[in-house]
């Protein structure tokens, strides 16, 4: 497998390197509401798309953190997400961590990473990795159904969990980390081209 990633490598390393430059962008000049407007959009993602989070990242903008219930709910029906009630009321409801987010940030990764998981509604390992990696934090992956999906075609994991604990992330984590290190990339930075691999594009 990753041999054949490494072969697509050249081909990606600019999008990727655009992208990650958006992060660093984003980790040291981002507004709270910035990083919420970010937060948020991992709190899309979740079984939806990443696509489907950029655009409405687009069109909702400062609404995320601005707009009422109501106002959140009918912006996510008109980009067409699949659980528009339940994510205006995670996004809603998450407001109060606004004016906390670059305090979150001078934390160690693991630290805020189980912060975000035990504190921020709809968002679980996955989505405080996707959250953190998005603001330039590289040493954590995004283990979404795609990834999974790879890894246990080519062996490296026997299962797709269903549900994920703390010490499944992190054991399945750490076989991720070990094929970056292979690959010569940061795990944050090796999912993208594992993204570029599959899909032939470098989203976020």
């Amino acid at each position: 497998m990753i041999l054949e990633i490494k072969q697509i490598k050249s081909e990606a390393e600019e999008m990727v390197n655009e992208r990650w430059n958006e992060f660093l962008e984003l980790r040291k000049n981002g507004s709270e509401i910035d990083l919420f407007s970010e937060l948020s959009f991992c709190v899309l993602t979740a079984n939806w798309s990443a696509k489907g989070g950029m655009i409405a990242q687009e069109k909702i903008g400062e609404g995320f953190y601005t707009f009422s219930l109501e106002e959140l709910e009918i912006s996510l029906m008109k980009v067409g997400h699949r659980f528009p009630r339940a994510r205006a009321r995670y996004i809603y409801e998450n407001r109060w961590i606004v004016g906390n987010l670059r305090n979150l940030l001078s934390l160690p990764v693991e630290e805020a990473r189980e912060f975000l998981v035990k504190n921020v509604k709809g968002i679980s390992w996955k989505e405080s990795s996707h959250f953190l990696r998005n603001v330039a934090f590289c040493e954590v992956a995004i283990l979404d159904k795609h990834v999974l999906r790879l890894l246990n075609k080519y062996g490296y994991i026997d299962i797709i969990p269903k549900n994920w604990s703390k010490r499944r992330y992190l054991e399945i984590e750490k076989v991720f980390k070990a094929l970056a290190d292979e690959f010569g990339e940061c795990p944050g930075k090796f999912d993208m081209y594992l993204w570029y691999y599959l899909k032939g594009k470098v989203e976020k």
